[in-house]
């Protein structure tokens, strides 16, 4: 048996008043393996691939434990040898590629310099472009002229990739590569790193939230809960039969789109570093703790050769259920639309290279009705979005509310139909306001569209934190101290203080955990059914789709490929197109099995 590429022992990471983020985590990788990390966020997964390349955030070190990757031993080192590996030896793809990819660099750019500083002996332009080309981007001097800010999501996170590839290291850490990508541009990522793996012998550590993703290529797979590995051994045998409650749950809040079900989110919230209890950290949240649980830390026991579990009571964990999702297909959207899209044209871009993002769309959105815009990137999901929410204007057709013609830009319109529709973004570290403290972020849509009080508006954020399953004690902090996963939801909060009739969410469950996914989507059913809000929901995830839209709309390059009943489109699909989305879209062995 080779050497692993990649080996942890005993990792510590600590804050420097000395309590633990992570503590006692033990990974091997050997080359050609896939190891997929999984957790929810604050489980100490970012923290623990961030140490595999000897580095620890400020405020945070690495206080013991060793790092070996590719036979370089990280531990120890100084600073400057550390960085001196990274690129080469070990290289990181971050899950946010619009703060990772310097806007004043063009994408050779950033690509070159990683050529210059780690392999300069490379021929750097046919380098340049076979790299672009392995992630499904134009291998062309044009596309390699762009700047960031002219590339979809998608394209930027895969030149993240190609760039983290192109010096070929003996290892790279994944940290949420395909969270922002759509379903098919995702299934070839994940036929690449697979392919990568398989010819170079490169050893992957995959983090990722989602065991639907990393079942499609880990050989292995270590869950995290509160810094510590609660469960891990092969995926097969962990997808096929979880023993750890929380995996349990975990799996249970994935959804499916061939076999669309009530998702089960798990209950309570993660503990923070600093608030780990004294025995099993998930025992406040497990439905199968016992007494003891509060008391000890349970070690790891063993349920199968190369399968451990951090649990006293793993032989209770149940298999999982399926139940049907809480959905109504039956309402007419037609009838009595809230809003009406005709033969919409939008374009974006210069005079000379102008781009068709919609080209004679149109639509019905009914009170009360969720409706789903589905398609690759590109395909105009977005901008359809912000055109009826009148943040970009429409070169043709019209967008109405309750029958009455809305003006295309936003400022224009009264501020009653500014706060009967709003819009959550896909990205909420862009659209909160870094110097506003969560509670003010919350409250102001509350003062400025609804009239109240400054008291009240803060009463009214302090409901809504608890509605998104967050902590009051959150209210008082700023968006750079809280996780992707939190900061989505307070963006979802501050949408509800506006207290819309509409609500279009652009992609708002890509980013978060799927437990707390499956809590939020279970919400947006709950004030559809409350308060007949109506959805216009953009998601590259079919699963999700599944489990909320009464209808789909498939789009490609703008144009309206097919649109009915979600189930009946996603069973029956009538486009070769909605074929490839589903063919793309990942699943659970369970849920393939049906148990």
């Amino acid at each position: 048996m080779t050497a692993p590429t990649v080996q942890v022992e005993g990792l510590r990471v600590e804050l420097t008043n000395g309590t633990p983020i992570v503590e006692d985590v033990a990974l091997e990788v050997r080359g050609g393996e896939v190891l997929g990390l999984v957790g929810e966020s604050g489980s100490g997964k970012t923290t623990t691939a961030l140490a595999l390349l000897g580095y620890a955030r400020p405020g945070s070190r690495i206080a013991g434990g060793t790092v070996e990757i590719g036979g370089q031993q990280l531990s120890g080192r100084g600073a400057a040898a550390v960085r001196a590996l990274r690129g080469r030896v070990v290289s990181y793809v971050p899950q946010n590629p619009a703060t990772s990819l310097n806007p004043a660099l063009r994408v050779g750019g950033a690509l070159g310099d990683m050529l210059r500083i780690h392999a300069p002996g490379r021929d750097r332009e046919p380098s340049i472009l076979s790299a672009l080309g392995r992630v499904e981007l134009p291998a062309d001097r044009e596309f390699a002229r762009r700047y960031p800010h002219q590339l979809s999501g998608g394209q930027q996170q895969r030149v993240s990739i190609a760039s983290a590839l192109i010096c070929e290291p003996t290892a790279v850490v994944m940290d949420e590569p395909t969270t922002g990508l759509d379903v098919v541009t995702q299934a070839r990522i994940l036929e690449e790193i697979d392919r990568l793996r398989r010819e170079s012998g490169l050893g992957v550590v995959y983090v990722t939230h989602d065991l639907s993703v990393v079942a499609k290529i880990a050989d292995q797979i270590a869950v995290m809960y509160a810094g510590r590995i609660v469960e891990s051994g092969s995926a097969a045998e962990i997808l096929r039969r979880p023993r750890h409650p929380y995996t349990h749950g975990l799996m249970s809040s994935i959804p499916d789109h061939v076999t669309p079900r009530r998702l089960r989110g798990i209950p309570g919230l993660a503990v923070g570093v600093g608030e780990r209890p004294a025995g099993c950290s998930f025992a406040p949240r497990c439905p199968q703790r016992v007494e003891r649980c509060a008391l000890e830390e349970p070690p790891v026991e063993t349920v199968a050769v190369g399968h451990g579990v951090r649990c006293f009571e793993w032989q209770r964990t149940g298999v999982l259920e399926v139940l049907p999702p809480r959905t109504d297909e039956s309402r007419d959207a037609a009838d009595e639309p809230l809003v009406r899209v005709e033969h919409l044209q939008a374009t974006y871009g210069g005079r000379h290279d102008a781009v068709v993002a919609a080209s004679d769309v149109s639509f019905a959105l009914g009170a009360g009705e969720c409706l789903a815009l589905v398609g690759e990137s590109g395909s105009g999901k977005t901008t359809i979005a912000r055109c009826v929410a009148g943040l970009h204007q429409p070169s043709g057709g019209s967008i109405l509310l309750d029958g009455a013609p809305l003006p295309t830009k936003a400022r224009a319109r009264s501020v009653d139909a500014r706060r009967r529709i709003q819009l959550i973004f896909q990205n909420p570290a862009d659209s909160l306001n870094p110097r506003h403290r969560i509670t003010d972020e919350i409250a102001r849509p509350a003062r400025i569209l609804r009239g109240f009080s400054r008291a009240r508006a803060r009463e009214e954020a302090a409901t809504l934190l608890e509605r998104v399953r967050l902590p009051a004690r959150l209210g008082g902090r700023f968006p750079a101290e809280l996780s992707g996963g939190e900061l989505q939801r307070v963006a979802i909060a501050r949408a509800l203080a506006a207290s819309p009739d509409v609500l279009i969410c652009d992609e708002i469950t890509s980013a978060l955990d799927v437990s707390v996914q499956a809590a939020v989507l279970d919400l947006l059913v709950d004030l559809r059914q409350e308060l007949g809000l109506s959805l216009l929901f953009i998601s590259h995830d079919l699963g999700v789709v599944a489990s909320i839209a009464d209808r789909i709309i498939v789009l490609e390059r703008g144009e309206l490929r097919e649109q009915g009943p979600t189930q009946r489109v996603l069973s029956h699909p009538a486009e070769s197109y909605t074929q490839l989305l589903l063919e793309s879209a990942p699943r659970l062995p369970a849920a393939e099995a049906g148990k």
